[in-house]
């Protein structure tokens, strides 16, 4: 079942502090923004009490993978039929999040089993990667995959977590400042950094012979409560700053930091990811739609959304294709780019 909805965008809101960052557009530099009138929203069910918390494109560039935390399993959803494959993860799964790794399977952060689960997107079979026995209850949450093929891993209990699949043994390290450990990303150079909610900073990952470093680099508003983060084609880190309504930008080139309050009187920036023109989507809460920030003319345009309280708690895409999971209504929703 599909319900689709024309894209209608409030008018770009300007924030008028800062100077624009644009900057000339130069050969193999991402594309320019496409105005509001090239964007289209469409939603589609997926089954009842699947509740989906995360998204993620399949690699063969049609389906789409999603976490069906409310009912244990592992959904792949055909945009084009409407029509979902549902995968059981296993007894007492609550899978959170979901990504496709270099080998093409979906991989899952898995709060309910305590474990990574790998689904070979050929067979559907499902491999699952306990976390150490001592390592207690982790509240698995977001996972990326390095340049070496190696998965790292967050949870909100308060670990940083490392999976070999050459190997097949999970690893954990304790988080600075305990819990809240949550979204996770790679830069193009390489480099690991994750966002704490609860602890309030941006946390680089290093490997040492002793197991891993993390420095930790504090966003210039007290309690912005960093929720996710995803990186730009230049490396520089987006972070949705969940307590703040902001979002964030940290180079770790420069060590600079800056911010921009989301538009409405109380925003909540949830998901936050970043597409192939370099424009940031997140999801705010409070206004039930997704927001794109343009980094160059620095506005913000609002796509509401067409379900009351949709919760998109994740944002992923590729290209012409923004796609979230509306985690209480039951629905993804995809806005694509026609120009």
């Amino acid at each position: 079942m599909r319900i689709t909805v024309l894209a209608v965008l409030f008018g770009a809101l300007l924030l008028g502090a800062a100077p624009p960052m644009a900057a000339a557009q130069t050969a193999g530099s991402p594309a320019e923004t496409p105005p509001a009138s090239c964007l289209s929203l469409e939603s589609f069910a997926v089954p009842a009490g699947d509740h989906p918390h995360d998204v993620a494109p399949a690699a063969d560039g049609v389906r789409v993978w999603y976490t069906g935390q409310g009912s244990g399993v592992l959904g792949r959803f055909d945009p084009a039929t409407g029509a979902s494959e549902r995968i059981s993860l296993g007894a007492g799964s609550a899978p959170h999040g979901v990504i496709v790794g270099p080998d093409g399977a979906a991989w899952v952060t898995d709060g309910g089993l305590n474990a990574i689960v790998r689904v070979d997107a050929e067979t559907l079979a499902v491999e699952t990667y306990p976390l150490p026995a001592a390592s207690g209850f982790a509240n698995l949450n977001t996972a990326v995959f390095d340049g070496d093929g190696v998965l790292w891993f967050t949870d909100q209990a308060g670990l940083i977590g490392r999976l070999d699949p050459a190997e097949g043994v999970v690893a954990v390290w304790p988080a600075p400042r305990g819990r809240g450990p949550y979204g996770i990303a790679v830069t193009p150079a390489g480099d690991i950094y994750f966002v704490s909610l609860a602890g309030n900073y941006l946390g680089l990952i290093e490997e040492t012979a002793a197991g891993i470093q993390i420095t930790e680099l504090e966003p210039p508003t007290a309690g912005a409560g960093p929720r996710r983060v995803w990186e730009d084609s230049a490396g520089v880190l987006w972070i949705s700053e969940w307590n703040a309504g902001q979002v964030g930008r940290y180079d770790p080139a420069t060590g600079e930091w800056r911010e921009w309050r989301l538009p409405g009187a109380t925003p909540q920036a949830y998901a936050v990811y970043v597409d192939e023109r370099d424009d940031v989507w997140l999801s705010d809460f409070s206004a039930n739609a997704l927001v794109r920030f343009d980094p160059d003319t620095e506005t913000f345009s609002s796509l509401p959304l067409p379900d009351h309280g949709a919760a998109v708690r994740q944002i992923h895409g590729r290209p012409g294709e923004v796609w979230g999971a509306e985690s209480a209504v039951d629905k993804l929703v995809v806005v694509r780019m026609a120009c």
